[in-house]
């Protein structure tokens, strides 16, 4: 058995296979769409009522609550807004 990843990180494994920046862009959509379903839950908002404080409807919102789907920055924004929350986005 090859020990060839033995003691490296993750994030090295993925780089050497090549899909680094596609692992963690669907790491960041997951981990959005949890935040987004923790903040709806604690305010009780169902995906109905979400649906119609966005003005769209349920399938879209099964779509930002996914977490494979792309959304727009807009669409975020938005649904974090109705939440209470905003979105902040850094470059690092």
């Amino acid at each position: 058995m090859s020990k060839k990843h033995m003691g490296s990180s993750i994030d090295d494994f993925l780089k050497e296979e090549g899909i680094f920046e596609e692992a963690q862009a669907q790491a960041v959509k997951e981990v959005v769409a949890w935040q987004l379903a923790k903040a709806m839950k604690k305010k009780k908002i169902s995906k109905n009522k979400m649906a119609t404080l966005l003005r769209t409807s349920r399938t879209q919102v099964d779509r930002l609550l996914d977490g494979k789907d792309d959304i727009t920055l807009s669409s975020l924004q938005r649904a974090a807004a109705a939440v209470g929350r905003r979105v902040s986005i850094k470059l690092v």
